[in-house]
């Protein structure tokens, strides 16, 4: 089934999902750790950039940045969908909510500083329902 182009429809569908347990950004200079339970990885000049629930990278012995809370927008959104990314992170910035979108090829995944993730739901929920 092909995704979602259209952005009424994907704001009014993305119907967003908290994943309930604290995540975590490292970077690792080295192979990773075999069974490194890891969401995302992500290679740039400066090493692999792991996205990961926090107990796991702590178990491994990593140095994370969190913890963050990760909201997916369960609507399957078309890669050559425009505008979902923008209206998400726009609306969390006017709200004063940092968010790093990583989009698979079904969702679009929100990673927040937990501290903010009841009042992020609150204003993607006024954004679904604008």
């Amino acid at each position: 089934m092909a995704g979602e182009t259209d952005l009424a429809r994907l704001l009014a569908e993305m119907a967003p999902k908290p994943e309930g347990q604290d995540w975590g950004y490292a970077v690792v200079s080295g192979p990773l750790p075999e069974g490194l339970d890891w969401f995302a990885l992500v290679r740039e000049a400066e090493g692999l950039t792991v996205i990961a629930p926090m107990v796991a990278l702590r178990a491994a012995g990593f140095a994370a940045e969190g913890p963050m809370a990760r909201i997916t927008l369960t609507v399957h959104s078309a890669l050559e969908a425009v505008g979902l990314t923008a209206a998400v992170s726009g609306t969390l910035a006017k709200a004063g909510i940092s968010a790093n979108m990583v989009a698979g090829f079904h969702h679009d995944h929100i990673f927040l500083p937990a501290k903010d993730a009841e009042k992020a739901m609150a204003v993607l929920r006024g954004l679904s329902h604008a």
